[in-house]
Formats: C-alpha cells, sequence, structure tokens
C-alpha cells in the first residue's frame, strides 16, 4: 500500500465538513487531519501540520479561499490545492485556474466527485466540475497565454514534441495521472513522467493546468 495522503478540510460549513470526512473515511489513500474554519486559520494549520492536500471553500471569515490558497502555495507549492464550493462564478473559476490550482468541484455535484477530484490531483492530474470546464472554454480567449512572444514560444514548443509526447500532452490536459496515461499507452508510469517533464520543460510551462488551458484554447480537448 503506498503512503497515506494527508487531507486538511477547509470550510466553515460543519455539515459540509462531516460530509467529506464521511466521503475520506471511504478512500483508504486519504487521511483527514483535521478541519478548520477560515481562511487565515487554514495558513495556519497548514505551516503547522504539514498535509499533503487541502480542499478549500472560497467564501469564509477573516480570509477567503482563493487568498488563503495564495499564501499556502506562496509557502510550499509541493501542497496541493482542491477548490470545493457552491460558486461557479466566472471570477473565482479564472482566478482559481491562472493560479495553478489543480482542482475546482462544485458543491452541487455528488460528492464522490471530490474523491475523484483529489486522487486525479493526488496522481498529478487535475479535475474541474463539468461546469466548471464549460465556464473555462466559454472565456478561455480572456486567459491569455502570455504576449505575441510568449504565444510564439508555445507554439515553438509544440512543434517540437514527438507524436508520443503529444498524446501524452492531451492526456495530461484532460486530468489523466501519469499511471492512467501509462496504461492508456502501454508504457509505464515512470516512463509517462518522465515524458510530462519533458513536455513542460519544452513548453517553458509549469503546472498541468498550463496544459490544460493552451489544450482548451486549442480544442485538443472536449469539456
Amino acid at each position: 500500500m503506498g503512503k497515506t495522503t494527508r487531507v486538511l478540510i477547509v470550510d466553515d460549513h460543519h455539515v459540509v465538513v462531516d460530509g467529506i470526512r464521511s466521503a475520506l473515511d471511504t478512500a483508504p489513500e486519504f487521511e483527514c487531519i483535521g478541519a478548520v474554519h477560515d481562511g487565515l486559520e487554514a495558513v495556519d494549520t497548514v505551516k503547522s501540520q504539514r498535509p499533503d492536500m487541502v480542499t478549500m471553500d472560497i467564501s469564509m471569515p477573516r480570509l477567503d479561499g482563493l487568498g488563503a490558497a495564495e499564501q499556502i502555495t506562496a509557502w510550499d507549492d509541493g501542497i496541493q490545492i482542491c477548490i470545493f464550493t457552491m460558486y461557479a462564478e466566472k471570477s473565482y473559476v479564472v482566478s482559481a485556474f491562472k493560479a495553478g490550482i489543480p482542482g475546482y468541484v462544485l458543491k452541487e455535484e455528488p460528492i464522490s466527485d471530490l474523491i475523484l477530484a483529489l486522487r486525479s490531483i493526488r496522481g498529478g492530474g487535475t479535475f474541474y466540475s463539468k461546469k466548471v470546464r464549460e465556464i473555462l472554454k466559454d472565456h478561455v480567449e480572456e486567459l491569455e497565454l502570455g504576449d505575441a512572444k510568449g504565444v510564439k514560444q508555445v507554439e515553438d514548443g509544440i512543434s517540437k514534441l514527438s507524436n508520443r509526447e503529444k498524446e501524452v500532452f492531451v492526456l495530461l490536459a484532460d486530468g489523466k495521472t501519469p499511471k492512467e496515461i501509462g496504461k492508456r499507452l502501454g508504457i509505464s508510469p515512470k516512463t509517462a513522467e518522465t515524458h510530462k517533464y519533458n513536455i513542460m520543460d519544452k513548453l517553458k510551462f509549469h503546472s498541468v493546468a498550463e496544459l490544460t488551458k493552451l489544450a482548451i484554447k486549442k480544442e485538443l480537448i472536449e469539456v
């Protein structure tokens, strides 16, 4: 059995916290290390408890979830964050996506979707609720890749990808983990991981979220 992933719940609604705890109890690869109820407390607890992952609401007292996520990522960008919220407004979705947050699940979806998101993120992938992905598609023209020079660098980078790397690129952008990609393409997870890092290097990207943004813009994946 692999290492258990330690999860901190951040939400100011006790019913929601209880629901997430119960869902995590059904997933043996996760361990809930506790729950806090506002953004400032989340930042302090992350620094003292060092969880592997955080489920984060957006609307909370003292400091909202996006602000807390920004501080946590600045302190340690190895701690993965999944937004779990009722808010599907464009401004929130775009802000989270631009910040490189790999998961955004709406509370209107089944709680099982949150577990799917955590599993995907745990494996190096991404996960966005269907409505969130539709918002990203509708507004992707506003998610700038950079100035003209930067766009040209990205296009040149794509041309440098091998056929296998292009296959891995599309699967990564679609939220697949290296393990899932390996199974799909008949290669080892380690080889898929190597392709991932080569792709990121050639495109000068730093997160899978950037790959997803580019794939949506070029309509390489469906949302």
